[in-house]
């Protein structure tokens, strides 16, 4: 059966390889972007999660051209590296406003229609370095590590109405992200990965994708590692 799914950062990376691989099962998928546009075949929303106002417009949006979201993957993030003494409050609040407050805000608005329909699925993009650490990164990675306590708190608030929330955990993508990633940081990371390789948009994207099925319908408060084995354990 065809669901209303709604995707944020749904523009490019993985959030693409998400919308494409749902869109190819025949659901319904609308991404969320900055300025509404959208690749060929998708339903481009402006979303800007930063901001209540923008949210609440993008999903009323969904539901009118859609249906309500059924399910909701939220993979909007941003990176400003630095390390922390030279780090400015801008730097360190915008990641959280986006990484952190951005999921709660986006989930929050997804969770009203979920529990009137008793189902649902919440997938949310953390970051198996942020459960490692990584210099440079302390604002991102507590960003990522925060989600999980969120996900596990959401999901407890949901289990009773049908709705799973899990995380899905990539390592290192070949995304736009991680190519700004100096020769010598990628050294080190793929020296911490026993697979030796980066992984693909897709393979992160097969993962969304199976605990946004029906077979997932069991699986709530978990962390789906898909890092090629880097930080495995965690």
């Amino acid at each position: 059966m065809a669901r209303s799914v709604f995707i944020t950062g749904g523009g490019r990376g993985i959030g693409l390889a998400v919308a494409r691989a749902m869109a190819a099962d025949g659901d319904r998928v609308a991404v969320g972007v900055r300025n509404g546009a959208a690749p060929d075949g998708l339903l481009g929303v402006a979303c800007e999660v930063t901001d209540q106002a923008s949210v609440d417009a993008a999903f009323a949006e969904v539901a009118e051209r859609q249906g309500p979201v059924e399910v909701l993957v939220a993979n909007a993030g941003i990176t400003r590296d630095r390390l922390l003494p030279a780090m400015d409050d801008a730097s360190m609040e915008e990641v959280l406003r986006t990484n952190l407050t951005g999921v709660m805000r986006t989930a929050r608005a997804a969770a009203g229609g979920m529990i009137a329909a008793r189902r649902g699925r919440v997938v949310l993009l953390s970051s198996a370095l942020g459960f490692l650490g990584s210099p440079g990164q302390t604002n991102y990675a507590a960003t990522k590590t925060g989600l999980l306590g969120f996900a596990r708190s959401l999901a407890w608030e949901l289990g009773s109405r049908g709705v799973t929330v899990n995380l899905v955990a990539p390592g290192i993508i070949d995304t736009d992200m991680t190519r700004g990633l100096s020769e010598r940081r990628m050294r080190e990371t793929m020296r911490m990965t026993p697979l030796g390789r980066t992984g693909t948009p897709e393979e992160v994207a097969a993962a969304v994708r199976f605990l946004a099925s029906e077979e997932a319908g069991y699986i709530t408060g978990a962390v789906l590692p898909v890092g090629g084995g880097i930080g495995m354990g965690v």
